[in-house]
């Protein structure tokens, strides 16, 4: 066990921290859909995507339809230039998989993005079985001169529950990816769901012992959502009883949980996600993203505990 750690205003490592040393001045990540697919759904793999998802209930508000990389640069820097004005900005590439296209015309949206004014880096969100050697030696070239962060959809670290809501890759190939990624010195990022169908609370707490193996940078946890539209509302609406869907003091309770087998070292991206009301189904507990952060932070204090405490 690590001894506590001296982050006087948080109990946990946070993602602002981790881009406050890598940076001396304010970043802003700005959302990019470059109108990517999925091998889940266009058929290589399967179709009709994970049984959770609905690529809408992520799309940022300020580039509902698909434009270019340096419109929507554009439009999201104007939407946030107003609270710094010396601030610089890292695309995010995050509807869908974002590796899942011909290395060329990856590599020219990717320096798209680099070329717009301001931008000082990258952040890929992709699938962990979407990631060529190609490419990888490309991020690695880059992050030389380059901010570049890679986040894979790993969900969870039990392929049974990977099978039941179709992601269609095991969890063995997020391992291989992870370590491809980190051994060529590019931070990279896991990003789980909590509360996963059929998972025990136990089998949910044992992914952060898991996950605390793997040479990661950032992990991102979010509560599990039944969003409409979805193979999993059709479930969720067939057998409630195959969920439990977490009262918000539960949920924080388990965050906190979470956090304590977490290696110390890991920076925590965030605790929840919050899908728009009109495509919510459960659970709906009426608090923002940040607010529940607040609740997890005191949380911890009022346990006494911190992030790694029994790692």
């Amino acid at each position: 066990m690590k001894q506590k750690m001296n982050n006087s205003s948080k109990p946990y490592r946070d993602f602002t921290s981790f881009l406050s040393e890598s940076f001396p001045f304010k970043v802003q990540k700005i959302s990019i859909n470059a109108g990517f697919t999925c091998p889940n759904r266009d058929g290589t793999k399967g179709r009709g995507g994970c049984t959770y998802c609905n690529n809408k209930s992520f799309s940022p508000d300020y580039s509902p339809h698909i434009k270019t990389v340096s419109e929507q640069m554009e439009e999201g820097i104007e939407f946030f230039s107003h609270k710094y004005t010396d601030m610089k900005y890292l695309a995010y590439f995050q509807s869908y998989t974002n590796t899942y296209e011909s290395v060329d015309k990856l590599i020219d949206l990717y320096e798209e993005a680099l070329a717009y004014p301001n931008v000082v880096g990258l952040v890929i969100s992709t699938r962990p079985d979407c990631m060529p050697n190609e490419l990888l030696e490309y991020f690695e070239i880059i992050s030389a001169k380059h901010f570049v962060l890679i986040e894979y959809g790993v969900e969870s670290t039990l392929n049974k529950t990977l099978e039941r809501v179709n992601r269609q890759h095991t969890f063995e190939e997020s391992i291989e990816s992870i370590r491809n990624t980190a051994k060529r010195g590019i931070p990279v990022g896991a990003h789980m769901i909590l509360g996963l169908p059929g998972e025990s609370r136990s089998e949910i707490l044992s992914h952060a012992t898991t996950l605390s193996a793997l040479p990661l940078t950032t992990i991102k946890v979010h509560q599990l959502q039944i969003i409409k539209g979805t193979a999993m509302a059709k479930e969720y609406k067939l057998l409630p009883e195959s969920f439990h869907m977490f009262e918000l003091d539960e949920y924080i309770d388990l965050c906190v949980d979470f956090s304590e087998l977490l290696n110390p070292d890991f920076y925590i991206d965030r605790f929840a996600s919050q899908s728009p009301k009109d495509m919510l189904i459960a659970p709906d507990w009426g608090v923002k993203n940040y607010e529940l952060t607040q609740k997890i932070i005191k949380r911890f204090k009022e346990r006494d505990t911190f992030q790694g405490r029994l790692y």
